[in-house]
């Protein structure tokens, strides 16, 4: 599972750069705005929406809990500071998909008990592209919280933050589901096709 968070780049806005994700062969996009007002989010949500609906890729906001149902979009994404999870899902239903982040096992065991649908790990390293930023894991953060977690639930993990492609492999021996990410992709000259070869590495340790 290959999931791609948007940002801005030089030569990329956050359509533009989800679009790019979305030729390369990415089937997940998180819309991720956290400084633009809700006109702006719709904007660009609306946008965004209908790229998603033609490749019949899966549509995520992050945080914004009320724009859900207006943007038809899938679900939501929930920091540690934002909307609880039982709350969402009172506003959403069970319809909607809802992840969560985490950072240690703690907070992924409150996420499973509180009805999450994924769990965003991380970050794997420093990252760029989020403000106060958890501790970071490395590898044997992320074997360490994945081997105690899988003793509860099996619910998806996805690990984010600062992951390069030559990083997969290791990454996805932790255990996790899959991966998040948004540098490596809009860093590239050729966005396209370095989702494509991301997720060609990815399906590579899926076999």
């Amino acid at each position: 599972m290959l999931q791609f968070i948007t940002h801005t780049s030089d030569s990329e806005d956050y359509v533009g750069g989800a679009h790019a994700a979305l030729q390369g062969g990415c089937r997940w996009i998180q819309l991720r705005m956290k400084d633009a007002d809700d006109a702006e989010f719709i904007s660009a949500g609306e946008r965004l929406a209908a790229l998603c609906s033609s490749a019949n890729a899966t549509f995520i906001l992050d945080d914004r809990v009320h724009l859900v149902k207006h943007l038809k979009a899938d679900g939501v994404h929930l920091g540690k500071n934002d909307m609880p999870i039982p709350e969402a899902r009172k506003i959403l239903g069970d319809g909607y998909i809802i992840g969560a982040t985490a950072n240690t096992i703690e907070d992924a065991l409150d996420a499973v008990e509180k009805g999450a649908d994924y769990i965003g790990m991380g970050p794997f390293r420093f990252t760029s592209t989020k403000r106060k930023l958890s501790p970071m894991l490395g590898i044997e953060g992320l074997k360490n919280i994945m081997k105690e977690l899988r003793r509860f639930s099996d619910i998806p993990v996805v690990a984010i933050g600062g992951i390069e492609e030559e990083d997969i492999p290791l990454v996805m021996s932790s255990g996790v589901s899959g991966i998040a990410l948004s540098g490596a992709i809009l860093r590239s000259p050729d966005p396209v096709a370095a989702t494509a070869s991301i997720l060609k590495t990815l399906n590579n340790e899926n076999k």
